[in-house]
């Protein structure tokens, strides 16, 4: 890796890797010491093309599940089975990791800087902005962006635009999955929510067990399914399809405001 070698949004790789690297080894224990991360499914991302790849997830934290991924990412590819153990596979991480967050997140305080350097693609949001429901066009230059990070690499992306459970897709994610037709490889994650504040910067419970499921890539005909086709794919790989209420047991983490008229869960 040349010291001055750029990646296609001109970060410095060398900044980007010791940014990984550092934040990497301070994170660690929040998912491997203080709580512990269940992983399953890590032999899928070592099967896995080294570009135009599309991570799905559900979504709990601001941070903090972004920065669970990028550890079983690169352990996974390191050699790890389903494990975080020992936090020397980000001596060598993969650089061509990027997601996809908010532009009024991203550039909120120092810390949300720095991150964004390890791999944001950040997007003007066309639905809410500084805490206000909007409704405004997509930019093409986001559009231009996701591409372009998978065109490079692989990007995470969170359907739903918020951490609250069982809110809709957003129907932009089938339409870049309709024009990239990247890979897409669905992630459950939980208890993230249980442990971290909602921005994932501070440690709001330990001892708590926290899951991430890696699943199987998705079938999609890109050419013939539709949009909505598409978005419901989505929903029930990631577990958040409306008719999954009623099967999928109360996660601990949901408010119980969100479930006032909804059935109680026996577990």
């Amino acid at each position: 890796m040349g010291l001055f070698k750029r990646n296609p949004f001109g970060h410095l790789l060398f900044i980007k890797l010791w940014i990984i690297r550092v934040l990497g080894a301070l994170s660690h224990r929040r998912f491997k010491g203080f709580n512990e991360l269940h992983i399953e499914g890590s032999e899928v991302i070592k099967n896995l093309p080294e570009t135009n790849v599309l991570f799905v997830s559900n979504h709990q934290t601001y941070f903090a599940d972004v920065v669970a991924m990028f550890h079983v990412f690169n352990a996974s590819l390191s050699g790890r089975r389903d494990s975080i153990k020992n936090v020397g596979y980000l001596w060598r991480p993969k650089l061509n990791i990027y997601f996809v967050a908010a532009k009024e997140t991203m550039t909120d305080g120092l810390l949300p800087k720095i991150m964004a350097y390890a791999g944001s693609v950040s997007i003007e949001r066309t639905w809410r902005a500084e805490g206000k429901e909007v409704n405004r066009q997509v930019k093409m230059s986001d559009v231009s962006s996701i591409s372009k990070a998978l065109d490079d690499g692989w990007l995470i992306t969170f359907p739903q635009g918020t951490t609250k459970p069982w809110r809709p897709i957003r129907r932009g994610t089938a339409h870049i999955i309709k024009k990239n037709k990247p890979i897409v490889v669905p992630i459950v994650i939980d208890g993230f929510r249980r442990s971290f504040d909602k921005k994932g910067l501070r440690i709001k419970k330990r001892g708590i067990l926290q899951s991430f499921i890696i699943k199987e890539p998705l079938e999609i005909d890109y050419e013939n399914d539709t949009v909505d086709a598409i978005v419901e794919k989505l929903q029930f790989a990631i577990e958040q399809h409306p008719s999954l209420l009623n099967v999928i047991p109360e996660s601990e983490f949901v408010k119980e405001e969100e479930l006032n008229k909804k059935r109680k869960w026996e577990y």
